[in-house]
Parts: structure tokens; sequence; C-alpha cells
């Protein structure tokens, strides 16, 4: 009975720390994608897009200059949150909270897929009020 016990708590364990580690490396990838935003490099940036968005764009100035125009929180942020992570019909999906240089709070939700052991973003969300709270 011992040895069984131990075998389901170390299964257990694996289970929630693999949860971890997915959470952490997801959140990597868009910490990493802020980074290189906040450091004027769309090149790097493009890095964590998914192929399906690296196609398009026909390379990282276009995709800079549609970031710094459609997403001007994620181009120069000021605070990022992480909020929950949801797994919606097989799609993660991160949530994030950033706060831009004026003060204002922005609700973004991230999807993420997994390229090749590597997560990658495959599209970003503006949420409004009511879906920030779904």
């Amino acid at each position: 009975k011992m040895k069984l016990l131990l075998s389901i708590l170390v299964t257990l364990y694996l289970s929630v720390a693999s949860g971890f580690a997915q959470t952490g490396s997801i959140e990597n990838t868009i910490q990493n994608q802020f980074n290189a935003f906040q450091a004027n490099d769309p090149a790097m940036a493009f890095e964590f897009a998914s192929p399906f968005i690296q196609r398009q764009f026909s390379g990282p100035e276009h995709f800079g200059k549609m970031v710094k125009n459609g997403f001007p929180m994620v181009w120069n942020s000021g605070e990022i949150r992480f909020l929950e992570q949801r797994n919606i019909a097989g799609v993660i999906w991160q949530k994030v909270m950033v706060q831009d240089k004026k003060g204002r709070i922005h609700m973004l939700a991230y999807q993420m897929i997994n390229q090749a052991g590597s997560w990658r973003i495959n599209g970003v969300q503006i949420l409004n009020a009511v879906d920030a709270n779904a």
C-alpha cells in the first residue's frame, strides 16, 4: 500500500510540476516578446510569433508596424501582469493585464501554440470590459 501511495503522490507531483512549467514557459514567451518591443527590436519580437503569424507579415518590420499601430500598449508597455490561463477547446489562452505608459489598463488574451517544443504566440485579442470578466 505504501508503494502505491508513493507512486500516486509522485505522479500527482509530476503532473502539477509539468503544469507549472507550461505556464512558466508561456509567460516567458510573452514576457520576452514584451521585452523585445521595449528594446525597439521587432526582429526579436517576431521570433516569438507562431509560423502562422510570421506568414501573415512579410518580415519583422511589417510585424512591428502592425503592433505599434494596432497594439500600442504592447509596443510601449508599462506594468505587465499575467492572469489566468485557459484551455478552450484544446487552445491555450493566457490573459494578460497591461498598464500603458499613461496608466490605462488593457486586458489582452494571447493565443498560444506549442511549436516543436517551444511556445509561440498565435494571436492576441484586446478584451473589452465584458470579455475581461468572462
